[in-house]
């Protein structure tokens, strides 16, 4: 039987909301009984109260536990939403009460020039605007802007984001080309030239990311496009920190970044970038949000509009990432 949004109003409480979720987490209604304080039985009455509610099952249940159905997943979607805007009303009063006019909770990549830079242009424009830095993976990152957690991802359409399944629900703003770049110590031997090839510098000592990541396999994609065999870095990093103090450390270390990687290195001094040709593109950079049907909250579409003043090309041409681009090999 389909019920109104009306009945689910009035026949639902936050706690349900809140069981389904802990079911979802611990799996069997002992664990969920224990997380939450409740008797099994209390426990189970609320599971049926919250069916009825629905008309439908949303568990399996089985010797072993309870295990959502694919009603109960789209059920605990919702559930993990409501549950994490009412943290986020939460969030917002508090600030408030510290003298914020609002609060924006961004993800993003750990290593960027532009969400600094647009934060600070940010609460030039919104002088009273509190912000929330979260970083990680983008695919994580989405999922938790998915579950209502933040309110804006910063970070590049990679072919695992677009493979997945929640896309849909998913609104991307194309904000900043990226490409790969490559970096020098300011006082290192590598002759200054108007540009090098890739195959130029494969006998280099390179630090370069794992070979999961965008920038390795785009990385590899220039010297084998040019016919030769890819180096094997010297030195395997992923944290910023740890790249830009090697390379600082010992000037004939090469590091293979994104451009947008290298424009923070660059702003810390100490290094310079060699240009490499052809350029090779990177998914260029987004600003994720949900898709909910509604308007984009105004202080996300002021934050995006921060990041697009802030993100203008400099330096070099970014038209000739066109060109460059990474092909398949």
């Amino acid at each position: 039987m389909t019920h109104s949004p009306d009945y689910l109003v009035r026949r639902l409480r936050l706690r349900h909301l809140e069981l389904l979720v802990t079911l979802d987490e611990a799996g069997t209604v002992r664990g969920s009984a224990d997380r939450l304080s409740l008797s099994q039985p209390a426990i189970s009455k609320m599971l049926g109260e919250i069916e009825e509610a629905f008309g439908a099952r949303l568990f399996d249940r089985s010797r072993r536990g309870v295990r959502a159905n694919a009603f109960g997943v789209a059920a605990i979607h919702r559930a993990r939403i409501i549950l994490s805007e009412l943290s986020r009303a939460a969030d917002e009063v508090d600030a408030m009460r510290t003298g914020a006019s609002a609060l924006l909770r961004i993800g993003t990549l750990s290593v960027t020039a532009a969400v600094p830079a647009a934060v600070v242009e940010l609460q030039r424009a919104m002088p009273g605007a509190s912000v929330q830095i979260r970083e990680g993976r983008v695919r994580e990152l989405l999922q938790r802007l998915l579950n209502g957690e933040l309110d804006c991802v910063f970070g590049a359409i990679t072919p695992e984001v677009l493979a997945s399944d929640p896309l849909q629900s998913l609104q991307s703003e194309v904000l900043l080309a990226d490409d790969l770049c490559v970096l020098a110590s300011a006082s290192g031997p590598l002759p200054r030239r108007r540009a090098w090839r890739w195959r130029d510098l494969m006998s280099e000592r390179w630090v370069a990311p794992p070979r999961e990541t965008l920038v390795r396999q785009a990385f590899m994609t220039a010297f084998l496009n040019e016919g030769v065999e890819p180096p094997a870095p010297v030195i395997e990093a992923m944290s910023s920190v740890t790249v830009g103090t090697v390379l600082r450390l010992d000037p004939t270390l090469l590091c293979a970044v994104r451009h947008e990687h290298a424009r923070d290195e660059i702003a810390r001094g100490g290094v310079r970038i060699v240009p490499v040709a052809p350029v090779i593109a990177l998914p260029p950079l987004c600003l994720f949000s949900r898709h909910s049907g509604l308007e984009r909250p105004a202080i996300v579409q002021a934050f995006a509009r921060a990041l697009k003043k802030v993100s203008q090309p400099t330096g070099r041409s970014r038209s000739a990432s066109k060109s460059g681009s990474a092909r398949s090999v």
